[in-house]
């Protein structure tokens, strides 16, 4: 399957497809902040800002996932990489998610920044947290109460880190 699947650069093209598997993804509320029903617009504005590079990966000639790659925060945080990452439901389980967020890693080194960080996963999102820490993510802090689960109520989340 990895043999098949390839990482490029957004495109305008793109924009339906990453909107499936946005709207998708965010469908079960389970895994984003964004509410269920946030607009296409809302969200490919969002998705698609100007200060993230973004990336899609295919699957022969169909696109399977998105990521962007954006600075965590501007001036003198600037170098540490912010990621988001949104695989289709219907390719779970393929390794998909492990080969883009190598492969983001390996991105962000080469656009010069010195470590990724992401500031919300859902510690309930074990899928998540664990492919994270396989490729090397350590927990660094733990925020109680920052997203609001749709069935368990009140989650923590994670703040994950990485040096590249």
């Amino acid at each position: 399957m990895r043999e098949n699947l390839t990482v490029r650069s957004f495109e305008e093209k793109d924009r339906e497809a990453i909107w499936n598997i946005i709207s998708e993804v965010i469908a079960g509320g389970e895994t984003y902040v964004f509410y269920p029903n946030s607009s296409k617009d809302k969200m490919l504005d969002y998705w698609l800002a100007p200060d993230k590079k973004i990336y899609v990966a295919q699957l022969e000639d169909e696109i399977v996932a998105t990521f962007t790659i954006k600075p965590n925060m501007p001036d003198r945080g600037s170098h540490i990489a912010n990621g988001s990452y949104m695989v289709s439901p219907g390719q779970g389980g393929k390794g998909i998610g492990e080969f883009i967020g190598r492969y983001s890693l390996t991105e962000a080194k080469k656009l010069g920044y010195q470590a990724m960080q992401f500031n919300i996963v859902i510690k309930s999102n074990e899928r998540a947290v664990n492919l994270w820490k396989k490729i090397g993510f350590k927990i660094i802090g733990e925020v109680p109460n920052a997203f609001q689960h749709p069935r368990l109520g009140m989650t923590n989340a994670y703040i994950m880190y990485k040096e590249l």
